[in-house]
């Protein structure tokens, strides 16, 4: 889809070049089926439904051979993919910065970056974050306020008890200018786990727009049977206009 205008463009990112190890699953966990397709299908099919994103562009790693087979009929104008990523997250996003800037993206474009693995994300959750951004200085990200009781542990037991007040959990996406970001994840290296995470190491503060608990990030072998339930509820199911996957 060729660049129209002038004025500042939203992409979306989505880091898709890791291992999961984690998780338990005998592949990538990007390509473990739920609820009738590859978790990353359904993680595109909700960014592919915010029309205001000029493009998604996901970041593989440089020997995947499996993407296309498990996300048939992704690429297109708005469906990019490069083979581009790094051994962390930092580097991943970073190569795929400089992918979008070779599309023709520039330094004031907005740039949301999406874990594959929040798979239950919603185009209102995505939308609700750039109404909140799309004039920020910063930028910002989705976030859930913590409920639980926070404890440190050594070696198994409990060390302290962590007050829970002001305390966020971050999730994605998180939304920031493709020059601030590049220059926020130079500065932090490749340690750094959330964009966020670099922008405040610049001295700057990310807005924080509510979220959900649903927004979870499947990371462990329990989290894949939840998301497939979740995933297979009525509500869900009647949403979805088109399928990714081949199979939902």
């Amino acid at each position: 889809m060729p660049r129209t205008t002038s004025a500042p463009v939203l992409y979306a990112l989505v880091p898709c070049a890791g291992a999961g190890t984690r998780s338990g699953a005998d592949r990538p966990k990007q390509y473990v089926d739920i609820a009738g397709a590859a978790m990353v299908a359904h993680t595109l099919r909700a960014l592919e439904a915010v029309r205001c994103l000029h493009a998604t562009l996901v970041v593989l790693a440089p020997d995947d051979r499996e993407f296309e087979s498990r996300v048939p009929g992704f690429v297109g104008e708005r469906g990019w993919v490069e083979r581009c990523g790094g051994a962390t997250r930092a580097a991943t996003v970073a190569a795929g910065l400089a992918a979008l800037r070779a599309r023709g993206a520039c330094e004031t474009d907005w740039v949301l970056v999406h874990d594959a693995a929040r798979c239950l994300l919603k185009p209102a959750w995505v939308e609700r974050l750039i109404e909140a951004c799309i004039d920020d200085v910063v930028g910002g990200l989705l976030a859930l306020p913590v409920a639980d009781t926070l404890k440190t542990e050594d070696g198994g037991r409990v060390v302290a008890t962590v007050a829970r007040d002001r305390r966020f959990a971050a999730q994605t996406p998180q939304m920031f200018r493709l020059g601030l970001l590049s220059k926020a994840l130079e500065a932090a290296g490749p340690a750094v786990t959330d964009e966020a995470g670099a922008v405040e190491q610049l001295g700057l503060q990310p807005l924080l727009v509510a979220s959900t608990l649903e927004n979870f990030k499947v990371t462990y072998p329990d989290d894949f049977a939840l998301a497939a339930r979740l995933l297979a509820a009525p509500s869900r199911t009647a949403d979805r206009a088109f399928d990714l996957g081949g199979k939902a």
